[in-house]
């Protein structure tokens, strides 16, 4: 997903992968369910309005001068439909865009789990991958892959030679000596990104969570197991410019932190409201710190909001996007998918953030250098400052 600025932590790291990014599909995304269409057959018999359509369908058919393409009439009676509705979080995709935006959600990828930095070097081995199963290590530097040289060649031009179907022949020196390994790329779920500070005797752990997708409950729960098993003080959570995806991973991962029947939010549907609280028996009582900004949106939202209010964190960064309102998906039969509003989302108390945004309780923004015009990244700084103390 196309960021507006780097953050120290994501500058200098490429995780080796192949997946897609579907910004105008996934902005201000929060998703809670997926089905098939179906119609029976009293709708057919009952309905007025759709006998009506169903007969003007079957004139054009018949009596239209050329040729119909019936599969593109009925893509564009649908997205019609949808349009009407004059919501921008109601839409048709067509299959090419819902294949794209299932992939990104999938929270996987084809790769052998290892992230480079500085072009050539492996900064990271991920726990059961490839990568980790034939003996790579952290700090490894990659010489040439399937007999290319990686002289000179920037992260993701490495990444790029790694076959993702045969298998790879990895050269890397290791502490000045020369050693080969035979590896093959296999799908994996995508990891998050996740650090610890050492400020004033204290360590503040940070994961950063880029999209709410089907593997992010997982890999979440992962970083955080690894994290406090290193005797974290605190954390930092990281959804800048994470634009949702679905409820269930925001859900999951509040729970890891409330305390049992805490309400992590409501959906105000048509006809009445629901409240989801936290049944799980799972909970932690350190410090925890929500980065954000204005592409914080959706799911991101969610979790910053029952964090907030139902466990007691601080959020840090800007005012964030305000989408309040929930979409269920349903998948028809050629591929394509339609997805709608149904509900509204509130906070545990009862708010509705559509269209407002959650203010922070500590208003950073970036700071940029005059001269070279890079960022530097002043939110996470003042995020570790005050958890130092």
């Amino acid at each position: 997903m196309k960021k507006e600025y780097n953050f120290s932590i994501k500058s200098t790291i490429i995780i080796v992968i192949i997946t897609s990014v579907v910004t105008s599909l996934v902005t201000g995304l929060i998703l809670y369910n997926n089905s098939k269409i179906l119609i029976g057959s009293s709708n057919l018999q009952t309905d007025t309005a759709l006998q009506e359509f169903l007969q003007v369908y079957y004139d054009l058919e018949d009596d239209y001068y050329t040729d119909i393409d019936k599969t593109k009439m009925i893509d564009q009676a649908i997205a019609a439909m949808l349009d009407y509705l004059g919501e921008d979080y109601s839409t048709y995709m067509n299959q090419d865009e819902t294949a794209d935006l299932e992939n990104h959600l999938s929270g996987q990828y084809v790769g052998i789990g290892i992230s480079i930095t500085n072009g050539n070097q492996i900064v990271k081995v991920y726990q059961d991958t490839p990568a980790s199963r034939v003996g790579l290590l952290d700090n490894d530097v990659i010489t040439s892959i399937n007999g290319t040289s990686t002289e000179g060649l920037d992260q993701s031009a490495v990444s790029a030679l790694i076959s993702k179907t045969e298998e790879n022949t990895i050269t890397i020196n290791r502490n000045g000596q020369t050693h080969t390994f035979k590896v093959t790329a296999e799908t994996l779920n995508s990891p998050l990104i996740s650090e610890i500070y050492e400020e004033n005797n204290k360590r503040i752990g940070y994961i950063l969570i880029e999209s709410f997708t089907n593997t992010v409950e997982e890999e979440f729960a992962k970083s955080l197991t690894d994290l406090e098993s290193q005797g974290i003080d605190s954390l930092i959570i990281d959804v800048r410019s994470n634009t949702g995806g679905y409820l269930k991973g925001a859900t999951a991962i509040a729970s890891m932190f409330l305390e049992k029947g805490k309400t992590i939010y409501s959906l105000e549907g048509k006809d009445s409201t629901d409240v989801y609280v936290d049944e799980t028996d799972e909970k932690r009582d350190y410090p925890v710190m929500i980065l954000m900004n204005d592409g914080t949106a959706s799911a991101s939202e969610v979790l910053a909001a029952a964090l907030k209010e139902s466990y007691g964190a601080t959020l840090l960064g800007t005012t964030s996007y305000g989408k309040g309102k929930v979409q269920l998906t349903k998948s028809l039969e050629d591929g394509s998918m339609v997805k709608y509003t149904t509900a509204r989302w509130l906070t545990p108390s009862g708010e509705c953030i559509d269209e407002i945004g959650l203010d922070p309780d500590y208003l950073v923004n970036l700071e940029k250098d005059a001269e070279t015009g890079l960022y530097t990244d002043t939110q996470l700084e003042k995020a570790r400052e005050l958890l130092s103390q």
